[in-house]
């Protein structure tokens, strides 16, 4: 059995799907644990089925939102979780605002807090977790900027941990990737009915392609037992 006993973990994008799975492991491994994310609603409904969680209301992509965060705590465990929906179409379908979304959030909010956990910095022994996705390892034809903007987070924690090594900081950056999308977030289920309907199967059949596929749950009880080895 895993435990954080003791330890702070900050978990951006944590109100939903994969995040908010991890905002939920986190507390059973006795952590005190603080969920950002953007909208209000999902927090509040986080907050009330999981009593005793903190939470901020902040947008990550804005660089003064690490700040926010840092006021309310430091954390020992620093997740970079969510981003933005996709828009789901073809390339010529798709104009640059469209195609660039996950890159004005998903990557903006990376550099953001990877730059402040180097700038800050969080204490030596201290890890920050950036989630990332398949999609950039293979592609994702449909979603516009999306697969470029998880290899380029993946790229940016490599930076991270290179630089902390460099200057002798003494904290960890992991990145997670998982291979398969995952019908149960909101993000995977738009993508399984799109790409299911554009290649002409049933959302079973698309699904199938993938071999033992992982739960966001799965997804973050990997994620408590990565942070437990350097906890």
């Amino acid at each position: 059995m895993h435990t954080l006993h003791g330890k702070q973990v900050a978990i951006v994008g944590g109100s939903e799907g994969i995040g908010r799975e991890m905002v939920a492991a986190s507390l059973s491994a006795g952590a005190r644990t603080l969920a950002v994310a953007r909208r209000a609603a999902p927090l509040a409904a986080l907050a009330q089925a999981y009593p005793g969680v903190l939470t901020l209301s902040a947008d990550a992509a804005n660089e003064t939102t690490p700040d926010r965060l840092f006021e309310i705590f430091v954390p020992d465990i620093l997740v970079v979780c969510g981003g933005a929906t996709p828009h789901m179409d073809s390339l010529q379908a798709q104009s640059w605002e469209t195609f660039s979304r996950n890159w004005d959030n998903d990557v903006r909010a990376t550099f953001n807090f990877l730059k402040a956990a180097l700038n800050k910095p969080l204490a030596r022994g201290a890890s920050v977790v950036v989630v990332s996705s398949g999609a950039g390892l293979n592609g994702s034809p449909r979603s516009g900027g999306y697969a470029g903007a998880k290899r380029t987070q993946m790229f940016l924690t490599e930076y991270a941990e290179e630089e902390s090594e460099r200057l002798g900081l003494g904290i960890h950056f992991h990145c997670i990737v998982p291979m398969n999308i995952m019908p149960e977030t909101g993000l995977g289920k738009s993508a399984v009915e799109d790409y299911a309907n554009y290649r002409g199967m049933t959302e079973a059949q698309f699904l199938a392609r993938f071999e033992n596929p992982k739960t966001p749950a799965d997804i973050a009880n990997d994620f408590i037992a990565l942070v437990s080895e350097t906890a």
